[in-house]
């Protein structure tokens, strides 16, 4: 595995995205949505900066939803459902994906 700034993003993002599941102080949910944000945001611009518009558009609307300006109140049973689906899908991206599509 090609630890690139892709990869390093996606396993920092599931990582906080796992920690959620714990009872942690209301800052700590504040900081996912900016890191979910950036990070996101990040994964976006180089999904298009390589011609992947799927990825850019899966990015695109992640970062739209862990956003913390307006906030999606999905309610803590769901936002955990999300946390987990969603660092899932990022480390199965990681190991999943054909080298190919990952340049």
């Amino acid at each position: 595995m090609n630890l690139n700034l892709s990869n390093a993003i996606k396993i920092v993002l599931a990582i906080l995205f796992f920690l959620c599941l714990a009872d942690m102080p209301y800052g700590f949910y504040q900081f996912v949505r900016f890191a979910g944000l950036i990070g996101f945001a990040v994964l976006a611009y180089q999904a298009n900066q390589h011609g992947r518009q799927t990825g850019m558009i899966i990015y695109g609307g992640l970062a739209l939803l862990f956003q913390p300006f307006f906030k999606i109140a999905l309610g803590r049973q769901m936002w955990n459902i999300v946390d987990v689906v969603v660092g899932l899908g990022l480390l199965m991206s990681i190991f999943l994906i054909p080298k190919s599509q990952d340049k």
